[in-house]
């Protein structure tokens, strides 16, 4: 089972930056989830919100900002560090080219669609030949389809935060390989069921804690929270 950081190491770090994704390799993360925007000029970055207001110093939409003009603004905003600037996905890439880890992009199409950002993203993988280390994700299934045109020989997992009859349906439907819902829902036999159909169940969890031991137990492939470093104690306890 795979141990990913939720948009690096949150629970400690300032999330979608470059230290947030350093100090969860440390921790022992096994991978990074993160989500992808676009700029004013098209340059695709990583941050979670379509606003800068929450995580950074800064006030406004992702989109109405150049990349020179975003990285003014501090990412760590808040925390006791040196200044964060919004990494470009470019930048993340070039990080970890050499590293044998696996990368969640989460498109981040929910609300402004990005036209061209799958294609971006998809030229990036490509210079970095990340292809077969990254598995793309999104809650706008439409975006996923759009990508999955682009490339059809990536990994896709298809996100949600609702609790959905026979999943494994609608998964293969899309032809995605992978099911992204929240732990909060999962149980044993949705996964051993998702599994018999041929799906990979990678659950993710918010700032709320959970009992995580008893989700990996269920046979989960990867679980995806702001808590590396405690995933990684709880996987080391039970290989022992």
């Amino acid at each position: 089972m795979l141990n990913i950081a939720h948009r690096g190491f949150r629970s400690k770090y300032p999330e979608n930056t470059m230290i947030a994704f350093k100090k969860a390799f440390e921790a022992g993360a096994d991978g990074i989830e993160f989500d992808v925007h676009l700029t004013k000029d098209g340059k695709v970055v990583i941050i979670h919100d379509e606003r800068i207001d929450r995580t950074t110093d800064g006030v406004g939409r992702v989109q109405d900002y150049t990349y020179e003009e975003l990285i003014k603004f501090n990412a760590a905003d808040g925390f006791d560090l040196e200044k964060e600037e919004i990494p470009l996905l470019e930048e993340y890439l070039e990080y970890v080219k050499d590293m044998d880890i696996l990368t969640n992009i989460e498109l981040k199409t929910g609300v402004y669609s990005y036209e061209g950002i799958e294609e971006k993203v998809d030229e990036l993988l490509k210079k970095y030949n990340l292809e077969d280390k990254v598995v793309i994700s999104s809650f706008n299934h439409f975006s996923i389809l759009r990508m999955q045109e682009v490339n059809p020989n990536l990994k896709y997992g298809l996100l949600t935060d609702s609790w959905m009859h026979e999943p494994w349906d609608y998964v293969k439907k899309l032809n995605s390989g992978f099911y992204h819902p929240s732990g909060y829902g999962m149980t044993q036999e949705l996964v051993e069921e998702l599994h018999a159909n041929g799906v990979g169940v990678n659950v993710w969890f918010g700032s709320e804690k959970w009992d995580f031991e008893k989700v990996i137990n269920m046979g989960v492939d990867a679980i995806i929270t702001d808590y590396p470093d405690e995933i990684e104690a709880i996987k080391h306890k039970m290989e022992k």
